[in-house]
């Protein structure tokens, strides 16, 4: 195994970390949950810059590193439900379209194809990210007493602009899986 795959597993490694510390009772917990997040981002970047300067792309990275990519965005949009960052429907949104995109994938595995990640996809994960780091940020700035409820602007950055980053970010998604699958439909046609 290469080491830019071995940067794509140590991501699942860190999924768990972030879970654990958003989850956790920890004083420093959220703030600890951007850090691990932020360098979990970080190995996605260097992962996909190694593979490529090395010429060490593999089936099994094309396949992975999307998986986890999307196994880390929705470990991070079901515990910012709890939160009242995300609402539950965005969440599930989010996850659906992924558990979607994920199946087709393996349609295409057992027929021989693997599809790899596409541009939108990869604009989609981006703003998917954004919004996890912003509700983040948010949530480690009340933590760390730099903000709270009654500051007006930490008020309308989670109740005005957060809804927006979410509603455009839901958007993106879906439209993003919907052309995804329509590019690949003749995997899920009927007559095969």
């Amino acid at each position: 195994m290469n080491w830019a795959n071995r940067l794509t597993l140590s991501r699942l490694f860190l999924t768990m970390l972030f879970v654990a510390a958003l989850n956790s009772q920890w004083q420093y917990g959220r703030t600890c949950a951007l850090l691990i997040f932020l360098i979990a981002g970080v190995t996605d970047f260097i992962d996909g810059e190694i593979a490529r300067r090395y010429e060490w792309v593999t089936n099994f990275g094309k396949l992975m590193d999307p998986l986890v990519d999307k196994i880390m965005i929705a470990a991070a949009f079901i515990s910012l439900v709890p939160l009242k960052a995300i609402p539950a429907w965005a969440a599930t949104t989010v996850v659906a379209r992924d558990f979607l995109i994920t199946g087709l994938r393996m349609m295409a595995s057992s027929k021989g194809h693997v599809l790899p990640a596409e541009r939108l996809g990869k604009q989609k994960t981006s703003w998917q990210v954004v919004t996890v780091i912003f509700f983040l940020a948010l949530l480690s700035m009340h933590e760390l007493r730099y903000a709270n409820e009654t500051s007006t602007w930490w008020y309308r950055a989670w109740h005005e602009a957060g809804p927006i980053l979410v509603w455009i970010t839901v958007a993106l998604t879906i439209y993003s899986g919907l052309g995804y699958m329509w590019r690949h439909r003749e995997l899920i046609s009927p007559d095969q």
